[in-house]
């Protein structure tokens, strides 16, 4: 069962158009002044692993099902219109992104508020309301992918120096 939420997880990312490169791009630019010389395989490695989290795969999987019932209009009112419209006081968007950032300690928090305001890299993609998907749940979800690859990043260098030095 493990192996195929996975599975699912991941095809339904790029099914959305969301590859584990362009997580590990938001990832590269929430790290790469801190880490000099950090490369865009140690930042895939992290994204990897954070997918690899069954939280992270059940957060994926309820989001986007969510953002297609909100694109087909399946959803009763006031619901359907406030997903439509990624209604600011909504707010359940951003719980269930917070639930992959907890996995990786408080660092991720900063790391995702800077990271949603920013909006670079696929997260402008996914903000972009003129392709007539809705990516409600979807942009917030990313987001919190790579603001908790970006937390592991850091925990795993300072556990490295920690050894070295």
């Amino acid at each position: 069962m493990t192996a195929e939420l996975e599975k699912k997880a991941r095809e339904w990312l790029i099914e959305r158009g969301v590859q584990v490169e362009d997580i590990a791009e938001l990832v590269l630019f929430l790290q790469e002044k801190y880490y000099p010389g950090l490369t865009m395989d140690r930042c895939i490695y992290n994204v990897e692993r954070v997918l690899s989290k069954r939280e992270v795969q059940n957060a994926i999987l309820t989001g986007i099902q969510l953002d297609v019932l909100t694109e087909q209009g399946k959803l009763e009112q006031p619901l359907q219109d406030n997903l439509a419209r990624d209604e600011s006081l909504y707010g359940i968007d951003e719980v269930i992104a917070l639930s992959i950032i907890n996995l990786y300690g408080s660092i991720g928090f900063t790391n995702y508020g800077y990271i949603d305001k920013q909006k670079p890299g696929i997260l402008a993609k996914l903000n972009d309301k003129s392709s007539g998907e809705c990516h409600t749940f979807l942009d917030d979800i990313v987001g919190a992918i790579a603001a908790a690859a970006a937390s592991r990043l850091a925990h795993s260098q300072n556990e490295e120096e920690n050894i070295d030095g």
